[in-house]
């Protein structure tokens, strides 16, 4: 007996694809499976015998319909997807495949805002109440939320950054509120699930792609409004191996005014490419004796590694505060020689 599309089981289908799109095809796909979706699947193209040609390419048609869904999502939303797909395929069948992917796919929470203009996004929000805002900037890319954040009033501008680092998991009610602010003018989806979003690393993504002054407006509210997450704020902001971004200028500033041993204790563990920038801007002297009392140095405590770079890193920033060496940031930070 001959058996239709809608007899088959979704593993069953996408063992029929894998073994339609040819071997070399299906060893690329397995490649992005688990081990488990691997042997579950395998067992089931290997209990495959005989399928109709038509039955075939109904099972290839699904799939294709089912990855246009996935990409329309992609640039519009579900809104737009199911629209696209009703015109295209009809009301039933575009429900069908809709409903498909939004049980088994999780939609990131304002993604439609991921595609759209900073500009335009400030404009909708800028009014709202600062949890609001973060709640929105702590979805969107950091380099969107960092053009946004530096936009905004200066004294609104410390207290978004502070609710984003704070910000622990929200129910998927209040951000199907909050999304509904912006649903008039774009498209809107939302999740099922309770997700994990802000922290102090979110804040720091944003606060590296945002303009000098901006960041300095916000770290300093932020030592005054709340001095341990500002200082756990400026610690991530610049780690030892963001050496390698500095200018010439700045490591040989730097080298100056750390102490000799703090910075032996540094690169005894730093990777080849840090070793290589700080030996550069060192007297060829100065390099020989550096690697050799390293290489007599013996096995240390990664402790004291850590505090070793952390002594260093603070002089960095010493320095940086004094205006003596320019730590570049993202946001356009312009540098004048």
């Amino acid at each position: 007996m001959k058996r239709k599309n809608d007899e088959f089981s979704d593993r069953q289908k996408a063992a029929v694809l894998l073994i339609s799109l040819g071997p070399d095809v299906a060893s690329s796909i397995y490649k992005h499976l688990t081990e488990e979706e691997i042997e579950k699947l395998t067992l089931e193209i290997s209990s495959v015998r005989t399928v109709e040609a038509k039955v075939k390419d109904e099972i290839i048609e699904e799939f294709h319909n089912i990855a246009l869904a996935q990409e329309y999502i992609s640039q519009g939303g579900i809104g737009y997807a199911k629209t696209v797909l009703e015109k295209a395929l009809g009301e039933d069948q575009a429900s069908s495949i809709i409903n498909r992917l939004t049980s088994s796919l999780q939609v990131k929470p304002f993604d439609f805002a991921r595609k759209a203009d900073p500009a335009q996004i400030l404009n909708f929000i800028q009014n709202e109440h600062p949890q609001t805002i973060s709640l929105i900037l702590s979805y969107l890319d950091p380099g969107q939320a960092g053009q946004i954040l530096s936009e905004l009033p200066q004294d609104m501008q410390a207290d978004v950054a502070r609710r984003i680092a704070v910000m622990e998991s929200t129910s998927p009610e209040i951000i199907n509120e909050v999304e509904q602010i912006l649903e008039q003018k774009l498209s809107a989806t939302v999740t099922q699930d309770y997700t994990q979003t802000g922290g102090v690393e979110a804040v720091v993504e944003v606060l590296n792609k945002v303009d000098r002054s901006t960041e300095r407006t916000i770290i300093d509210a932020l030592e005054i409004q709340d001095p341990a997450l500002a200082e756990e704020i400026k610690k991530r902001m610049f780690v030892f191996e963001d050496i390698v971004t500095l200018d010439s200028r700045s490591i040989q500033r730097v080298v100056r005014d750390v102490e000799s041993e703090d910075l032996l204790l540094g690169l005894k563990v730093a990777s080849e490419e840090v070793k290589d920038v700080v030996f550069k801007n060192m007297s060829t002297r100065m390099v020989e004796t550096f690697k050799e009392e390293m290489e007599y140095m013996g096995p240390v405590r990664l402790k004291e590694v850590e505090e070793a770079q952390s002594r260093i890193v603070a002089v960095i920033r010493r320095l940086e505060d004094a205006g003596e060496i320019v730590v570049a940031r993202g946001g356009g930070d312009d540098i004048i020689v």
